[in-house]
């Protein structure tokens, strides 16, 4: 375990739903176009106080209460695209800097302003999501590149403002991140994270148990 308690980094923006969209792709309606907020925002159990997601099942919920990526990982995609990925074009609450998002370990915490956050998992591309980008190949592209950014829950409730430092408070030693189970997932990595879970140390979403079974069975 790691505990530095030092300012890692800084949060550039937080974003909420700016007006939900109905969607082509009959998925209904979407709360992915977030976009900067002023002020203190209060961060709790299912999110940034004032934001919606439009696909309850698959999106939110306390294991995904908040997605963050990081200026780093847009900066790529800028150079990519062409274009400037401005804070919440991708549907994320937080735009951070100097802070691990796409490698972030899982079940790091984060303290930011009053709350304190948990990396949980990565985010998973959508039709949604390559509907809003309008890029050739979207989900396939932005899976190849591994900057998944993290979804992350809220363990204590409080307010944070854009500018506030993210402190590292806490990095469990088992090593693996939000982005090595996206990209690489093991078997390995499923017992570790298991056993983890079922020891107490570890909470994980509950959006890695379907995902569990598939990783084994394809192992196998």
């Amino acid at each position: 375990m790691t505990d530095s308690r030092h300012p890692s980094g800084s949060i550039l923006a937080i974003c909420r739903v700016h007006q939900l969209i109905t969607t082509a792709t009959g998925f209904g309606v979407t709360g992915i176009d977030k976009r900067p907020v002023a002020g203190a925002v209060s961060l709790r159990k299912f999110g940034v106080f004032g934001d919606v997601q439009g696909d309850i099942e698959h999106h939110g919920g306390p294991d995904q209460a908040v997605y963050a990526y990081s200026q780093e990982d847009a900066d790529y995609w800028s150079a990519e695209l062409g274009r400037t990925i401005t804070p919440g074009l991708f549907g994320e609450n937080l735009r951070t800097s100097g802070v691990e998002t796409s490698q972030a370990v899982i079940g790091t915490r984060w303290r930011i302003g009053k709350a304190l956050l948990e990396v949980t998992s990565p985010r998973v591309p959508c039709a949604t999501f390559a509907e809003r980008m309008d890029e050739p190949q979207w989900v396939k592209r932005f899976t190849q590149a591994g900057r998944a950014g993290t979804y992350l829950r809220v363990l204590e409730h409080g307010k944070a403002t854009a500018g506030d430092a993210v402190v590292v408070e806490h990095v469990p030693q088992h090593g693996i991140t939000v982005g090595k189970f996206f990209s690489d997932p093991t078997v390995e990595d499923v017992l570790t994270l298991q056993r983890l879970e079922a020891d107490g140390e570890l909470k994980l979403s509950k959006h890695f148990y379907a995902r569990f079974p598939k990783i084994l069975a394809r192992a196998a």
